[in-house]
């Protein structure tokens, strides 16, 4: 075991990391990618790294829009189904989503605007 005082990862890239994720710049998920470039020395300054690698969420709306009616224009038969009652289809339209954004996505946005469009 690690000793706290001996972790890669300061305090300080802890918070504002964590702040990162709260304030919805980026998702946890690529929070975790973050957190394991600190832990390797790969990254030294969260903003800069979430910046450099370009991570941050894409909560614009008119892009995610344009996204969303992509992928339900594309797939006709899974838009019937989810109609049809098939509502766990929904995990499949926000994970198309998700693929097209390389999961940068804001998933709440994303569930939203899937939610209304179908």
């Amino acid at each position: 075991a690690l000793d706290i005082t001996k972790s890669p990862v300061k305090a300080t890239q802890l918070g504002t990391l964590i702040q990162r994720i709260m304030d919805e710049t980026i998702s946890g998920k690529i929070g975790k990618q973050v957190f394991e470039a600190l832990w390797l020395g790969i990254a030294t300054e969260v903003d800069h790294y979430i910046q450099s690698k370009g991570l941050e969420q894409v909560s614009d709306s008119g892009e995610l829009d344009t996204i969303v009616d992509k992928i339900i224009e594309e797939n006709p038969s899974q838009v019937e189904q989810y109609r049809a009652g098939k509502t766990k289809l929904m995990g499949f339209f926000v994970g198309q989503v998700m693929k097209q954004t390389q999961g940068k996505a804001n998933p709440k946005q994303v569930n939203e605007l899937v939610s209304n469009k179908l």
